[in-house]
């Protein structure tokens, strides 16, 4: 399995990234630096670009201009690479519903070639509560374990990296509680997440960095001892015209 380039400087480094869709620019000239070790949420208003960041991140959108670094990799020229160092939570859980929990981790695993495969289902299963879930077919599970077993495949291979996209829809407090466990501590030590939310209070609490996107742009970035809720939500105002 390829591993984060050890040279590269910053998890996550983007410039000058603009995304359209036809006429319509959703990122524009976006700059981002994320460091090894960073717990980043971005919070933005709905249309503000937030889910388009992510994708281009995760490999599933190609921007239309810009630089885009992920684990060191280049994005232009070895996406490959960057998807084997990320793992990633959107919105749906997007398993293959007619196969068991336990078939879509083992799916996963065998695509990493990662090895001792069922052992370490089974530890991530146990690390999201899932174990007892494992043979159920995915299309049986209540929309909550679905997203308890999306989380453990993204996982499942020890990325450095994880691209989050609201990720806490649809879980539980039991899960949640697990969710802020297991997502900043990994075999190699601690990840890298970048996360998208509107959940103002669980992204104050999880992150160390917080960041406004609005307008196609990061408009404002600060470490999170820095700020308290309600600077943060005068700041928020302040960047996007929207009251928290």
């Amino acid at each position: 399995m390829v591993e984060a380039d050890g040279n590269a400087s910053l998890a996550i480094a983007v410039r000058g990234l603009t995304k359209t869709y036809g006429a319509q620019v959703i990122l524009r000239d976006l700059d981002l630096r994320v460091a090894w070790g960073d717990f980043l949420t971005v919070f933005g208003p709905n249309g503000a670009g937030k889910t388009t960041l992510m994708k281009v991140l995760a490999t599933l959108s190609r921007p239309t201009k810009g630089e885009v670094r992920v684990a060191g990799f280049d994005l232009s020229k070895n996406p490959a690479a960057i998807r084997r160092n990320i793992g990633v939570v959107t919105h749906q859980p997007l398993l293959y519903g007619d196969l068991t929990a336990f078939e879509n981790l083992s799916f996963q695993g065998r695509m990493f070639g990662l090895e001792q495969l069922e052992e370490r289902i089974e530890r991530t299963a146990g690390l999201m509560g899932i174990g007892r879930y494992l043979g159920h077919k995915v299309d049986t599970l209540s929309h909550g374990m679905q997203k308890r077993v999306s989380l453990a495949r993204a996982i499942l291979h020890d990325p450095p990296v994880l691209l989050l996209d609201e990720p806490e829809t649809g879980l539980d407090q039991e899960a949640l509680s697990m969710l802020a466990e297991v997502v900043v501590s990994g075999e190699r030590g601690r990840r890298t997440v970048l996360m998208v939310t509107h959940s103002l209070e669980r992204g104050l609490a999880l992150s160390n960095r917080v960041a406004i996107l609005t307008g196609g742009k990061i408009a404002y970035q600060e470490e999170r001892a820095l700020v308290d809720e309600a600077g943060f939500k005068v700041a928020y105002s302040r960047f996007t015209g929207v009251t928290l």
